[in-house]
């Protein structure tokens, strides 16, 4: 069994720790392609599953973040896809990555919301579980980049959302400009009415020291504190957390995560035996000073996933296990994921990445088993994670 050494965030004062890496990549009969067209960019999907616990719905740009917002829906948990399906005319202008969202008003209605940033934010609704969709329209005059990354259902307020996300300073407003240095802001805004309409967002954070970015929003299990996690997109740190004790009223200020969750657009769902799976990005500082290639970390560029329970978050622990799902051709372009959790607890997440060399990006599904993931464990390599360490010795 190999051992690697591997860099832990400087400020985390712990001891050495040691957890398995699960490398997937080359199991490529857990891979189901979603969309795949010769010569086209398709990237940065998000995924909804709905009530009946089968139906999987798929949004994705023809492009890099702009381009066309293509749709797509399974009706078998993931094991096939539908051709794409007809979206309304505006769909075709969409400027940033598409999400989307399944919301209740105070009424009981439910509803399924996109949002496309930029300026100005616009988003289409579906009444109908996503059989019909609403043009895209513009929620008010303010805009942002991946808006809205993520979403928390307020509790105790039926009907009211907090969404998050970030802008760089060019598309707040209509005459907004970066600065000079960049100065990236962390945003909130509000819904009283089941996503319908939304407030004017109020600034969370803001630096041109650390970027911080893509929020990806987890509830602490007794659902009493909101935990937010941001990419750093200026390649100085690891990504950061936040946390909210009073439903995102306020929060703390931002603590470096492990490098073990460093990434980007981390998206988090509750495994049935509570332990949290995150899937993002692997990008590190130590890496994008290196090069992707040259990094010492083993899954640097890839498609990733962190195991591990909340409390990990909380204390800085380096989590459970890191899995690699797949590994991209180039660079660090990948990894947008979609992560729904099925009725039988397999694990159905989906992203887009260069799964061939030479070729352009595409949409796929990968299945996973939290059993299998634990068999593997045994059996893999391990990371042993040292404070203060800058490399990784194989």
């Amino acid at each position: 069994m190999r051992t690697l050494f591997l860099l832990i965030g400087l400020n985390l004062q712990i001891t050495a720790k040691e957890i398995p890496y699960i490398d997937l990549a080359n199991e490529t009969n857990r891979q189901v392609i979603v969309d795949k067209e010769k010569g086209q960019y398709l990237g940065h999907p998000t995924t909804t599953l709905l009530s009946d616990g089968k139906t999987v719905l798929c949004v994705y740009p023809k492009g890099h973040g702009r381009g066309p917002i293509v749709y797509k829906r399974s009706d078998d948990a993931g094991k096939t896809w539908s051709t794409r399906l007809q979206t309304p005319t505006s769909w075709a202008s969409s400027k940033e990555v598409p999400t989307l969202f399944q919301v209740t008003d105070k009424a009981g209605n439910h509803r399924i919301i996109m949002f496309s940033g930029l300026y100005p934010i616009r988003m289409a609704i579906s009444n109908d579980e996503g059989k019909k969709w609403s043009e895209l329209k513009p929620i008010g005059e303010f805009g942002g980049i991946v808006a809205m990354g993520t979403m928390i259902s307020v509790k105790g307020k039926p009907g009211n959302y907090r969404a998050l996300f970030h802008d760089d300073g060019r598309f707040i407003s209509d005459k907004s400009k970066k600065k000079t240095p960049v100065e990236f802001t962390l945003y909130s805004s509000n819904s009283m009415d089941g996503g319908m309409t939304w407030e004017k967002p109020e600034r969370i954070y803001s630096s041109t020291k650390i970027h911080l970015c893509e929020p990806g929003s987890i509830r602490s299990p007794d659902g009493k504190q909101i935990a937010v996690l941001l990419r750093e997109n200026s390649r100085r740190k690891n990504s950061y957390v936040i946390f909210s004790d009073n439903e995102g009223a306020t929060w703390t200020e931002p603590r470096e995560l492990p490098i073990t969750l460093t990434g980007d657009r981390h998206t988090a769902k509750y495994l049935p035996d509570g332990r949290l799976f995150i899937s993002f990005r692997c990008r590190t500082a130590i890496g994008s000073k290196l090069g992707v290639n040259n990094s010492p970390i083993p899954y640097e560029g890839d498609w990733v996933a962190w195991i591990g329970k909340y409390q990990d978050i909380l204390d800085g622990n380096p989590g459970q296990y890191v899995i690699r799902i797949a590994d991209n051709k180039k660079g660090w372009d990948t990894t947008y994921p979609g992560v729904e959790i099925l009725k039988d607890g397999t694990i159905l997440t989906t992203t887009y990445g260069h799964w061939q060399e030479g070729e352009q990006p595409y949409i796929i599904s990968v299945r996973l088993k939290t059993n299998e993931i634990d068999e593997l464990a045994q059996k893999a390599p391990r990371l042993i994670i040292k404070p203060n360490a800058m490399h990784l010795d194989p």
